[in-house]
């Protein structure tokens, strides 16, 4: 572990996982609109909404997909992470007021570059919304030790 309670390249091992979940609220998407520019009327007009194949407002998928980013840099491998990369296939709609479970498991580890691979799939109740991986690099107890002996 890190001064900041995450874990360290060497901490991990494939098959740790760890869940983050939220909520999607209403205000969630007016505010996420509104920092990303993103105005489709899917999102915001209930009437619109209603003529489309989602039949009603939904989410905006990158707004839904950012409780990964939470999962990641809260739990696993928590504070000091840092995104590389992320694949990301959206499966179903989330909906304002949908619980959004972001579940991040280790794939795989290079110890030596502090990098991971995580596997990040979204549930909502039983059904996968989102599924993807993520590259990422971690805080290394190895390199902290090193900075300060050399």
């Amino acid at each position: 572990m890190n001064e900041l309670n995450g874990h360290d390249i060497e901490d991990l091992r494939p098959g740790l996982s760890a869940t983050f979940s939220r909520t999607i609220t209403e205000a969630d998407i007016v505010l996420f609109a509104g920092v990303s520019g993103d105005n489709n009327a899917v999102h915001l007009n209930e009437e619109f909404a209603r003529s489309t194949p989602f039949g009603g407002r939904i989410a905006h998928g990158m707004l839904s997909a950012s409780v990964i980013s939470a999962a990641i840099a809260n739990r696993l491998p928590g504070p000091g992470t840092i995104y590389l990369g992320q694949q990301l296939k959206f499966r179903a709609p989330v909906r304002p007021g949908d619980t959004v479970h972001a579940t991040v498991e280790v794939v795989s580890v290079d110890l030596e570059r502090a990098r991971a691979v995580l596997s990040t799939t979204c549930r909502v109740r039983d059904k996968v919304v989102i599924d993807g991986e993520a590259n990422v690099m971690t805080t290394s107890s190895r390199q902290r030790a090193l900075a300060t002996t050399g």
